[in-house]
């Protein structure tokens, strides 16, 4: 299923958390953080300027992105966890 946000939204899937770390410490499950950096899978209109028109995003889709941690709701589809947020939440593209 694809899902296609509205306006300024963007839909974000989490990169995978870092197993190890710099170290070479295997890190448990309840150790790790989740991280704060994704893909963007798909991106909406963009956000609805006073005149009428759209304002272009910044961000499109197969971007590599940094967000803070509370940015975004989480949804589950197609048991794949995904999180919606708004571009002003995106932090950097990388």
């Amino acid at each position: 299923m694809r899902v296609v946000p509205l306006g300024e939204k963007v839909v974000v899937k989490r990169l995978d958390a870092e197993e190890t770390t710099a170290g070479g410490i295997v890190l448990p499950d309840t150790a790790k953080e989740k991280p704060k950096q994704g893909r963007v899978l798909s991106v909406g209109d963009g956000r609805l300027m006073s005149n009428g028109t759209r304002a272009k995003h910044q961000v499109g889709e197969g971007d590599r992105v940094l967000f803070g941690s509370y940015a975004g709701a989480e949804v589950m589809v197609d048991g794949e966890e995904l999180l919606i947020m708004g571009e002003d939440e995106i932090l950097a593209i990388m």
